[in-house]
């Protein structure tokens, strides 16, 4: 007997999202925007910290939703290099247990992440909202990103804004989303029907976070980066990577054992149309082009 499909429990997706990353330029993609652009969002939006070498000056705040560890460690570098010897107090939320552990795993093998504090809420960003307006204590910050965190949020636009509404003055949000050029934004108009019913959430690309943005008012400029995933092992019957793939693709335990057989060809035939993938070299690369808008408060 098929078992039925289910969705990934939260070690299940950081199996299949690690196997993700490992075939992907995701993180590469988001390097490239770090070492590019990073350093005048960051120069731009702390505008205090002119005044930070002084002992008594606040340090600058960072709020991290949706937290991917080595990323933000990365842009906490990118800032002590454009503001050296600045305090940083760095807050995180995010849900998933595995990933705070591996966050705090990463800071205690950095000793050079000199004059940082980590606050690390394990909410959700809704459950985070919540605690603050509980609590009254509507701390402010200078930077706020949002990294691959809005396809699950309940309600985006009031999510956004309360985000927005965190920022200090002069402070930036950053919110990364899949492009609407991407492989994704093209599976989920064309092919929304191919994907079980177990995955949940928000099918949003950057058009409709931009949307949301004009909506509220809110001024932003949009960078797009390519980005690109190996999907071959996808195709190849019996392949444990390609199984987990499927996975991360579908947010199903097995997909490709508990599918039934005309939805698994289905998406594998979607997954190799010319608007989701191209092929190169022999190999299949779904496009995974992102989009990072930067807000202002």
């Amino acid at each position: 007997m098929i078992p039925s499909m289910r969705s990934l429990t939260a070690e299940e997706y950081v199996e299949a999202f690690k196997t993700f990353l490992d075939h992907s330029t995701e993180h590469q993609c988001m390097d490239e925007f770090n070492k590019e652009q990073m350093p005048n969002i960051m120069a731009g939006s702390i505008t205090r910290l002119c005044h930070c070498m002084s002992p008594k000056a606040e340090p600058a705040s960072l709020l991290l939703g949706g937290s991917l560890a080595g990323m933000d460690l990365k842009m906490i570098r990118i800032l002590q290099a454009v503001h050296p010897g600045v305090s940083i107090d760095n807050e995180i939320v995010e849900p998933n247990p595995q990933h705070v552990a591996a966050y705090k795993d990463l800071v205690h093998q950095a000793p050079d992440l000199q004059n940082v504090s980590f606050i690390w809420h394990q909410l959700t960003s809704l459950e985070y909202e919540q605690q603050v307006k509980e609590k009254g204590t509507h701390k402010k910050f200078d930077f706020i990103h949002m990294i691959q965190m809005l396809y699950r949020v309940e309600d985006i636009p009031n999510t956004i804004k309360f985000f927005h509404s965190c920022l200090d003055h002069h402070g930036k949000l950053l919110i990364i989303i899949l492009s609407d050029s991407s492989g994704w934004a093209s599976l989920w108009k064309n092919y929304r029907d191919c994907l079980p019913a177990t995955d949940s959430g928000h099918y949003i690309t950057c058009g409709g976070i931009t949307e949301v943005l004009r909506r509220l008012g809110m001024e932003h400029r949009v960078y797009e980066l390519p980005s690109g995933w190996d999907i071959t092992e996808c195709f190849i019957e019996g392949d444990a990577v390609g199984g987990r793939m499927m996975d991360f693709l579908t947010g199903t335990k097995n997909f490709l054992g508990t599918a039934p057989p005309a939805l698994r060809r289905r998406l594998q035939e979607a997954l190799c149309q010319p608007e989701c993938s191209s092929t190169r070299d022999g190999r299949i690369i779904f496009s995974n082009n992102l989009s990072m808008i930067v807000v202002e408060s």
